[in-house]
């Protein structure tokens, strides 16, 4: 599984790099502090709405620590999707959130 740290993303966003961010918290956790711009789909409904999603974009995973985010991309990527986890979470992201 592709990995990027929350450090890598957040310098890849300072850099301008348009990233396809999904994040698959629960709904309380992304409104108390997310990354601008960023997609929620929560865990328990990926499976339901991953047809959404652009098989030709590759998205990176991101939920509080990296365990979430590492089942979503175990399930995305038995589909065919391209799919980046973000280690380390929220919990360690430092950048711009809202």
């Amino acid at each position: 599984m592709k990995q990027l740290t929350a450090k890598e993303v957040e310098t890849k966003l300072n850099e301008g790099q348009v990233l396809n961010m999904i994040d698959v918290r629960e709904v309380d956790e992304v409104q108390e502090r997310k990354i601008p711009g960023i997609t929620h789909i929560p865990l328990g409904l990926l499976e339901f709405r991953m047809h959404e999603l652009d098989k030709s974009k590759e998205y990176v995973m991101i939920c509080r620590s990296g365990g979430r985010s590492g089942r979503a991309c175990q399930l995305l990527d038995s589909h065919g999707y391209k799919v980046i986890n973000m280690t380390g979470g929220m919990d360690s992201f430092e950048g711009k959130t809202e």
